[in-house]
């Protein structure tokens, strides 16, 4: 990895480790495993599969973007991103999988090939503000992470690694921070150890740093949390 910073190195591994291991749980699925629904609601195996492609290429033109200066939005807008999802939300699983791995591995080698230059220039995200190379590769690692526990495969928040977990948790805060309508309130993990802190005062909320994360990416409404008087309102996540 001679082009990349030092700071972007560490992501850089849990993207290619996550990356690994969606491809592997993925696996080879049959026509009627991508059929079955995922935990999206409205969403089968196949939407989120297809989303992962999909999402992977959009990332790639945005470090092309970041490479050669020449503005390439990740889509062009949001109907024709649902349109591209939708499209390839129905083929062949096994279509369907080699297209995962397949654009996952050409972003992995656009990250690794990035010039040392083109680490400091700003993008435009599909879904927020002007972002770095190095807030795209968390991006990657969010989409790996939590679209493979929306994939219902067995894999669950709880089984992410603690160094993904602590990438994860430091960009949600980031987004809830920004975020006008986010509480008040206090995370800590089960340790007692603070994992975010919004505004003064607040709700304290405990509970594993597995669980804070399925609850901040809405994926549970609070499992496994504790919180007196009660789970503060989230606005929505993304």
């Amino acid at each position: 990895m001679p082009s990349i910073p030092s700071t972007s190195a560490a992501t850089f591994r849990q993207v290619v480790r996550a990356t690994d291991r969606a491809c592997e749980r993925i696996g080879a699925p049959a026509d009627e495993d991508v059929r079955a629904p995922s935990l999206l609601p409205g969403w089968s195996r196949g939407h989120v599969l297809s989303h992962l492609a999909r999402q992977a290429e959009g990332l790639g033109r945005l470090l092309e973007w970041a490479r050669t200066g020449v503005e390439n939005p990740q889509y062009p807008d949001r109907a024709s991103r649902d349109a591209e999802i939708e499209a390839g939300a129905h083929r062949p699983a096994a279509e369907l999988a080699a297209d995962v791995a397949a654009t996952a591995q050409a972003l992995n080698r656009a990250f690794a090939e990035l010039p040392a230059p083109a680490w400091s220039a700003e993008v435009r995200p599909f879904s927020g503000g002007p972002s770095t190379p190095e807030r795209i590769l968390v991006f990657r690692l969010r989409e790996l992470a939590v679209h493979l526990v929306d994939l219902d495969l067995g894999f669950g928040f709880a089984d992410l690694p603690g160094d993904e977990c602590e990438t994860l948790l430091g960009d949600l805060a980031g987004y809830y921070d920004r975020h006008p309508d986010t509480p008040a309130m206090v995370l800590r993990d089960d340790s007692g150890a603070e994992a975010a802190r919004f505004g003064t005062g607040g709700t304290e909320v405990t509970g594993s740093r597995a669980d804070l994360l399925a609850w901040l990416t809405g994926r549970s409404p609070g499992t496994g949390l504790a919180a007196d008087p009660a789970l503060p309102a989230l606005p929505p996540w993304i």
